[in-house]
């Protein structure tokens, strides 16, 4: 894998003369490596506002879902929210193919109008007389398939970059990525001081209120973007060592003046890659959405207490990530980008393996709080019988505490704050850590050739880990418990590092492959 060299994006790197060269300029001019970065930062801008369109809603679907159609159950929200991953799975190789062989401006440009578009559906999903939540799972759908354009920033920043540039690079669209998760839900409490009933333009029947303005603001943002790109974003390209090309044609020559075929990329570190892409998005998947119901059943906390803290929490470790994005492209430039990957997958699963229950402690039980030293000698049926013949709560007042249908909650041990904190910590530090390094090192490994099609499955992969990840824990969690739970995550990610073991000499970029540059 190349050097890292002291070379910030302020430098621009100077090309060498290849012997039979017909594509790539000696060095780079000082106008082309300012119009290059000036390109690849309106994508950093594209990523976070794609990230925004995701988070800017998330917090107010379902009361709006509720308010538009009492039909809705929470199952069919859980399709909502799993709409806008989908949406992105299925966009995300066709963006990624069309970006191969047409100018990158126009799959951003009709991705970005499609989420305009559909942001603009959801803010009129009150309108229809019936099957308004269909409305509604549609649009979200849409503002994901216009996410698809995702695989297109991440091919276009990989071409347009060095290897020495391409982990700084790579990094900087993972902050701008997080920054948009992170402020989304803000911009969404701003808009709550607008009120449900907000105000209307009777003209074109569009209601403005705490619901449907952070969607028109999606919109707005949208159009801003489209701007950005049609009026300044350029196509650049250049080598692996830095050398700028002349031609954006990415099926013409190589650097070395050879066809550069289908077969010269190494398919087992790209289907490798995609799987450890996979597994770091599922096992984040699987702590979002494990957070709230785990920290209500162990600390029987309310639903208003288990939003603000575990918001607090997820806010928390989103600006860990950030100083952890910038941290990585500093560490890349001492450290191989497969040692740093695995040595966040290691950091996670040991924040997994730090939740496992242990003790004799046990959470409390709806509703009522069974002493700890009578479980050890109590049989099941008769903690049923206790629960059953004890004394309610107000009905009025929201029980809380492990439901006693789950029946793992009568002998699991509680995991304790402290055990709960400290595991975030860590899977915070080990997932921003293993996501920039994995789609970096998918990169470096594809080489020349256009990667928007590569980028695109890397993408959808991620996609289907955030579809499935909280279908596997929800039902693990539910009938197994955590002990079940955060032991089957942790022989996941015990084989994921069995697998980047077996890989790991392959996880090298094309040049140094072919011996183009020295590693």
């Amino acid at each position: 894998m190349a050097s890292h060299g002291s070379e910030s994006e302020r430098e621009p790197l100077l090309g060498h003369r290849t012997p039979g060269s017909r594509e790539w300029d000696v060095i780079e001019t000082q106008e082309h490596y300012k119009s290059r970065w000036r390109s690849i930062r309106i994508l950093y801008l594209t990523m976070f506002l794609s990230s925004v369109g995701f988070s800017i809603v998330i917090m107010s679907i379902w009361p709006y879902l509720q308010k538009i159609d009492q039909t809705a159950d929470a199952s069919f929200l859980g399709w909502v929210v799993a709409s806008f991953s989908l949406g992105q799975m299925v966009a995300s190789p066709i963006f990624g193919l069309w970006s191969n062989y047409r100018p990158r401006k126009e799959p951003l440009t009709a991705s970005i109008f499609i989420s305009v578009a559909a942001n603009c559906l959801y803010a009129y999903v009150h309108m229809p007389a019936a099957h308004n939540k269909y409305y509604m799972l549609i649009a979200r759908g849409l503002v994901g398939f216009g996410a698809g354009n995702v695989a297109v920033v991440r091919s276009y920043i990989a071409g347009a970059t060095s290897l020495q540039e391409r982990t700084s690079a790579m990094a900087n669209t993972s902050t701008c990525q997080a920054l948009g998760f992170i402020l989304g839900p803000v911009f969404q409490t701003c808009f709550a001081l607008i009120g449900e009933k907000g105000v209307t333009w009777d003209t074109i029947k569009l209601q403005i209120n705490m619901y449907t303005a952070p969607v028109l603001l999606g919109a707005f943002l949208g159009i801003l973007n489209i701007i950005l790109i049609l009026f300044i974003l350029r196509e650049h390209r250049v080598d692996d060592l830095g050398r700028q090309c002349k031609s954006v044609n990415f099926e013409e020559e190589n650097a070395d003046g050879s066809q550069i075929s289908e077969g010269s990329i190494d398919q087992v570190a790209v289907v490798a890659t995609n799987i450890l892409f996979f597994v770091v998005l599922f096992i984040f998947a699987l702590f979002e959405t494990i957070l709230t119901p785990l920290t209500m059943d162990m600390y029987a906390w309310t639903q208003q207490q288990a939003v603000l803290y575990d918001g607090i929490i997820l806010a928390a470790l989103g600006v860990e990530a950030v100083v952890l994005f910038m941290g990585v492209k500093l560490l890349s430039k001492k450290i191989s980008e497969r040692a740093i990957l695995l040595g966040g997958l290691i950091i996670v699963g040991v924040g997994f393996f730090i939740l496992l229950p242990w003790g004799n402690q046990f959470p409390k039980v709806q509703w009522e709080d069974l002493h700890n030293s009578s479980i050890p000698n109590t049989t099941f049926g008769e903690i049923i019988t206790e629960l059953w013949n004890s004394p309610r709560e107000d009905h009025n007042e929201q029980p809380i505490g492990c439901p006693s249908e789950q029946a793992w909650c009568l002998y699991t041990p509680v995991i304790h704050l402290a055990q709960f904190l400290t595991a975030a910590v860590l899977i915070g530090i080990g997932y921003p850590v293993c996501n920039v390094m994995s789609y970096t090192l998918y990169s470096k490994i594809l080489g020349p050739k256009p990667q928007g099609m590569y980028m695109g499955w890397l993408t959808a992969s991620g996609s289907g880990a955030r579809i499935l990840g909280p279908v596997f824990i929800s039902h693990v969690y539910t009938y197994l418990g955590p002990r079940w739970a955060f032991s089957l995550i942790c022989g996941i990610v015990a084989l994921t590092i069995m697998l980047l073991g077996l890989v790991y000499k392959r996880l090298i970029a094309f040049s140094v492959r072919y011996g183009r540059i020295q590693e």
